[in-house]
């Protein structure tokens, strides 16, 4: 059951990661628009349709120094869960204890990634770009006429749900230490027990 909920973990981190929908257009704000990480959209006022720059290989398209932090952050906080899902190979030559203590402090850390990500990305809403779609009442950690959108949300509840795999992680892993006969070495492979 840990293991699925980590692969799922994963993905939903994959989702924030990538989608743009972290903040964006509301009833107040005069054009259609959204912003990500990396990513973002501005309507154009005359014709309607929206003009999308920003890509996460070129850092110079990324409307803000504080979108870039939070990118780095959610992105190693990505890769922490991608690789806790790797992990999971080891239980094939690792005792299983050890292997779900790494994915606790792999999880821990994915946690501590994605806060800071999360506190650092409201710095960005000063940018120009997002004032052009929320109003000259935006600034770093006021959204003006804009709302925060689902991924912003999900990446929130994301950090919750680290917080929780990372303890259900560590009872397993110490759970799985009390099972083991006292002459079995915490780093032995399964079957392996110490030589007199």
């Amino acid at each position: 059951m840990w293991q699925v909920l980590t692969a799922v973990f994963a993905v939903i981190n994959m989702v924030i990661f990538i989608q743009p929908y972290w903040i964006g257009d509301s009833v107040n704000t005069p054009q259609a628009g959204y912003f990500g990480l990396f990513h973002y959209c501005i309507g154009n006022v005359i014709t309607g349709e929206l003009v999308c720059k920003g890509s996460m290989f070129d850092f110079g398209s990324i409307p803000s120094g504080a979108f870039k932090t939070a990118m780095f952050f959610v992105g190693i906080s990505m890769l922490l869960v991608v690789g806790c899902c790797v992990c999971f190979s080891l239980f094939f030559f690792k005792n299983a204890g050890t292997v779900y203590k790494i994915c606790a402090w792999m999880q821990l850390a994915s946690f501590a990634t994605m806060s800071c990500g999360l506190m650092v990305y409201p710095d960005g809403w000063g940018s120009p770009e997002v004032k052009r779609l929320c109003g000259e009442r935006t600034d770093s950690y006021t959204l003006g006429n804009c709302t925060i959108r689902w991924a912003f949300i999900l990446a929130m509840i994301s950090t919750m749900d680290s917080v929780i795999l990372s303890f259900l992680a560590f009872t397993l892993g110490y759970r799985q230490d009390s099972l083991l006969p006292d002459d079995f070495e915490a780093g032995d492979k399964p079957g392996e027990t110490e030589k007199e």
